[in-house]
């Protein structure tokens, strides 16, 4: 027996088992992202250097995520976790009555949120990786273009909060701890 089977809590209940969902990659993908996000995003034109760096990383560590949604652990997978819109759809409408299935790893919504932040991520990557090069250094339609890009992601980024809020509310575990152990409830 594990060591929170043998821990009885206050009322002699037994703690719920938890199960390891979130490998240590996800984990750090997740929150260096959160990080060299808003570090890219604070500094923008203020610290051109911190920006551009901060960009470098994650396009790295975006490199390193696609890859490892083909080959890392189950739950890290795309196939885990994408799913058809009108899977997206039917859940999101069930969150709205509180009556959406719980999900081990990621729910549709969370696996459609990936996706998005992964190509509006990319999309800044590249715009500001081209905005460095000869053909395109000073073209102003390609920094509106990033600029954009960036301000979708924060758009993307409140309603991930939110998200995970709302998730956790409804299912009553705290998704922000599951992503610094990488464990959830097992039932």
């Amino acid at each position: 027996m594990s060591a929170i089977h043998d821990t009885i809590v206050a009322g002699g209940a037994m703690p719920p088992a938890t199960i390891k969902v979130w490998d240590p990659f996800v984990r750090v993908f997740h929150w260096s992202l959160a990080g060299l996000f808003l570090l890219a995003y604070a500094t923008g034109d203020e610290i051109e250097k911190v920006h551009i760096a901060a960009g470098y990383a994650i396009a790295g560590l975006l490199a390193l995520r696609i890859v490892w949604g083909f080959v890392g652990p189950h739950h890290a997978r795309f196939s885990d976790f994408v799913r058809a819109p009108r899977v997206v759809l039917t859940y999101l409408r069930d969150v709205a009555l509180l009556r959406a299935p719980r999900y081990l790893g990621h729910n549709p919504a969370g696996g459609m949120m990936v996706v998005a932040l992964i190509v509006t991520l990319l999309g800044t990557c590249t715009t500001g990786y081209m905005m460095t090069t000869g053909s395109f250094w000073g073209a102003k339609w390609v920094e509106e273009v990033h600029e954009t890009f960036a301000h979708i992601t924060i758009g993307l980024v409140v309603v991930h909060v939110l998200g995970v809020l709302v998730a956790s509310f409804e299912h009553r575990e705290s998704l922000v701890t599951a992503m610094i152990t990488g464990r959830k409830r097992a039932s």
